[in-house]
């Protein structure tokens, strides 16, 4: 993973926080908690009311799908709640997920 965490963590303040929280057993806001999204099925955060789309989906988080759902996620996983419209830039996508992934 090329991208910078220290990028990564200033992009999610910006873009993420309003609606994500990333402390471990933390609550959800309008999405679910993102502590250890890295290895997790989509749709399973327990206590978060997934759309049926993102259940079904059934994707495991990982570098690869992470930076597909990033750049569209209505594209990604049509019918997702999310109003995110995506992040364009390949090297922004790649911070944001190196930031994601040291939430261990």
């Amino acid at each position: 993973m090329g991208g910078d965490p220290v990028k990564g963590k200033k992009l999610f303040m910006k873009l993420c926080v309003s609606c994500h929280t990333t402390e471990k057993d933390g609550k959800h806001k309008i999405g679910p908690n993102l502590h250890g999204i890295i290895g997790k099925t989509s749709g399973t955060a327990p206590g978060f009311n997934f759309t049926e789309t993102m259940k079904d989906k059934a994707v495991v988080w990982d570098e690869k799908t992470l930076n597909d759902y990033l750049e569209f996620p209505k594209k990604f996983v049509p019918g997702t709640k999310m109003a995110f419209y995506g992040l364009k830039k390949a090297e922004d996508r790649s911070d944001l997920i190196a930031f994601l992934a040291t939430l261990k």
